[in-house]
C-alpha cells in the first residue's frame, strides 16, 4: 500500500489531482497504521497527497475551477 500511495500521490501531480490525492492520502495513512517495513514511502506518499490537494486548491484559487489543462 505504501508503494501504491508513493506512485499515486506523484501520478496525482500530473493529472486527477482531485482524485487520485486522497486516495494517496488514504493508502498511506493505512499502511502506516497497519505497521508497514516501507514507511518512507508511505511518509512520501503522504506528502505527495497533500501536494496534490494544495495544487489543486492554488489552480482553483487561480481560474476558479477545479479542472486545467496544458493548452491553455
Amino acid at each position: 500500500m505504501a508503494v501504491a500511495a508513493f506512485v499515486l500521490g506523484l501520478l496525482g501531480l500530473l493529472v486527477m489531482n482531485v482524485i487520485l490525492g486522497p486516495i494517496a492520502i488514504v493508502l498511506s495513512s493505512l499502511s502506516l497504521l497497519y505497521g508497514t517495513k516501507r514507511r518512507g514511502r508511505a511518509l512520501l506518499g503522504l506528502g505527495l497527497g497533500v501536494a496534490d490537494l494544495a495544487v489543486l486548491a492554488v489552480l482553483a484559487m487561480a481560474d476558479h475551477t477545479v479542472s486545467w489543462g496544458l493548452n491553455g
